[in-house]
């Protein structure tokens, strides 16, 4: 009976370490009061009265002990489950800030490396592998990263890394054959892809004012980033069906790896009996994987920005030198190594925040945070910033699409008393 109640201990901490809906507990309990009745029921007579006569205490040891658990399992899936809203609600707002910053530092750092965007993503792919590696390192000497977590099937994060590296891929291709500002739009399809994903991986089940706060998010970022320009540049006339298809797919990979990693995180719990798997694991064989791929993938990369392979390794270093900006000033440099630096940086937290709102939340929660983002940065590039002077004005459809924004995380988020009710009586 005692490992009964340690089997029920580490399913209780396993479901509040995630905030998850509650009915897997109330599933466990179902499960295990018939298991405890079991027992009761077969005992002989003989083991009754020799439990009896040992305690001065009532014959009711069996009775009290399931009553125990119950009670423990009702004083803990309320507080761990608040107490996990808050922290889902400061990560948010952290993950959204960061983004903020992740974009418009991208912008500035595109002032001085206007000529080696290219060399910046190569950079982000390897550099943190790098990065990401050492600080697992570090942790698993300090011990905050265990052997069993070690032990995590690497074949998920190789797919994770290929669908990403795909998505990039499948993303360059077509970005060099749309119109500019089709892409952010296309690029909204993400959402429908989670939405579609979670659905077929992790078994989950939306309520449909999360189905219809999702579809509104995305209206209202599409609404806000097509603001101003003229029609003609909307329009996907003379483009035809292929380029388009191919930007979904390339939201389609990248939301199929958001959500893989959601069922690592999910999986690895289950694993670890109660722990929760540390993000760097993630982290790093996900990057790691990622630019196995994209490193197999560079010269068709390379070709996509017009770098013939054979002159790629002189751009690298020329990309490298106006990076550092060290000793002879570069001309068309000035700003660096400050600027990438900053984003580099920015990026990495940002990185960070976001893999660990998967973990305490979802995929989905993490995108409507990002997506929350790019109106505001949108807004703040809209000033004239360090290095970029002049602004631009915005229109009115740039207010419209956040009202609607704003609309759709509300109807997200709105509770369900329906739902809550059904939770407390299941």
């Amino acid at each position: 009976m005692d490992s009964t109640v340690l089997m029920a201990t580490q399913i209780r901490c396993l479901h509040a370490s995630y905030g998850v809906p509650t009915p897997p507990i109330h599933q466990v309990s179902y499960n295990r009061t018939p298991l405890l009745s079991y027992q009761s029921t077969t005992m002989t007579m003989s083991d009754l009265r020799f439990r009896f006569l040992r305690t001065n205490k009532k014959p009711t040891f069996p009775i009290r002990h399931d009553f125990s658990i119950r009670a423990s399992k009702e004083q803990s899936s309320s507080s761990p489950s608040s107490s996990n809203r808050n922290l889902i609600v400061i990560n948010s707002a952290l993950t959204v800030a960061l983004a903020i910053a992740n974009r418009v530092l991208y912008k500035l750092a595109l002032v001085p490396m206007k000529q080696y965007p290219f060399f910046m993503a190569q950079l982000n792919t390897f550099g943190y592998v790098l990065i990401y590696f050492s600080i697992l390192y570090m942790r698993c000497k300090l011990g905050i990263v265990t052997y069993e977590m070690m032990q995590v099937p690497k074949w998920r994060f190789a797919i994770i890394g290929f669908l990403e590296a795909l998505g990039v891929a499948t993303g360059m291709a077509a970005a060099a054959m749309l119109p500019g500002p089709v892409i952010p739009i296309l690029n909204q399809t993400f959402l429908v892809w989670q939405l579609l994903f979670a659905l077929l991986i992790l078994g989950r089940r939306f309520l449909i004012n999360q189905i219809g706060g999702c579809l509104l998010v995305a209206l209202g970022v599409v609404v806000a980033v097509s603001s101003g320009g003229t029609s003609a540049d909307h329009t996907l006339s003379g483009i035809g069906f292929l380029w388009p298809a191919v930007m979904v797919a390339s939201a389609a990979f990248q939301a199929g790896a958001s959500i893989i990693k959601e069922f690592v995180f999910n999986d690895a719990a289950k694993r670890l009996e109660g722990k929760s798997l540390d993000i760097f694991v993630v982290n790093s064989f996900g990057s790691g994987f990622q630019a196995l791929f994209v490193f197999l993938l560079l010269p068709f990369l390379s070709s996509l920005k017009g770098i013939p392979f054979g002159s790629l390794l002189p751009y690298l270093k020329s990309g490298a030198g106006c990076f550092f900006n060290i000793g002879a000033k570069i001309s068309g440099c000035e700003g660096a190594p400050i600027l990438p630096l900053l984003y580099i940086a920015t990026n990495l937290a940002f990185n960070i925040s976001l893999l660990h709102l998967v973990k305490i939340s979802s995929a989905i929660v993490a995108s409507l945070a990002v997506m929350l983002s790019v109106p505001l940065s949108v807004y703040i590039m809209s000033k004239p910033l360090p290095y970029l002077p002049g602004g631009t004005s915005l229109s009115s459809n740039f207010m419209t699409g956040n009202i609607v924004l704003v609309l759709g995380l509300l109807l997200y988020n709105i509770p369900t008393i329906l739902t809550k009710q059904d939770t407390k009586t299941s």
